[in-house]
């Protein structure tokens, strides 16, 4: 189901597609700290694992012939206190070089993957040539 995703250095999915193409939109799962074995990265490191997500997008998006400036906006969820918060936005601002797409951020209970402080969820548009 998810071949490309996978050849490409993506962990398995339990059941579900990483993406799909329809025009000149990329429809995204939510990107997760995994590593290619499905390890968890950065435990209890908030700025790690969305440093971790964000390189599992850029991957899902090279897979599909999208591009980082066809992100066009972006929701980082972030379990845990306010400095967890904070942590992750500073490595989201970080990865992005100070010029992030249009986000939101926000605090929440829990997480799919035990341990999971961050998750990141983007809407992707192609860019007119």
């Amino acid at each position: 189901m998810n071949e490309k995703e996978t050849d490409a250095g993506l962990a398995t999915t339990p059941g579900y597609r990483y993406a799909e193409v329809a025009g000149n939109q990329l429809f995204v799962a939510g990107q997760v700290p995994l590593d290619s074995s499905g390890s968890l990265v950065g435990e209890g490191d908030a700025a790690a694992q969305a440093t971790a997500c964000l390189d599992n997008l850029m991957t899902l998006l090279a897979v599909h012939r999208f591009d980082v400036t066809d992100v066009r906006h972006m929701v980082v969820y972030v379990v845990g206190e306010h400095q967890k918060l904070t942590s992750a936005w500073a490595a989201v601002t970080r990865w992005f070089e100070g010029s992030v797409p249009p986000a939101t951020l926000l605090g929440v209970n829990l997480l799919g993957h035990e341990n999971q402080l961050v998750e990141i969820d983007a809407t992707i548009v192609r860019r007119s040539s």
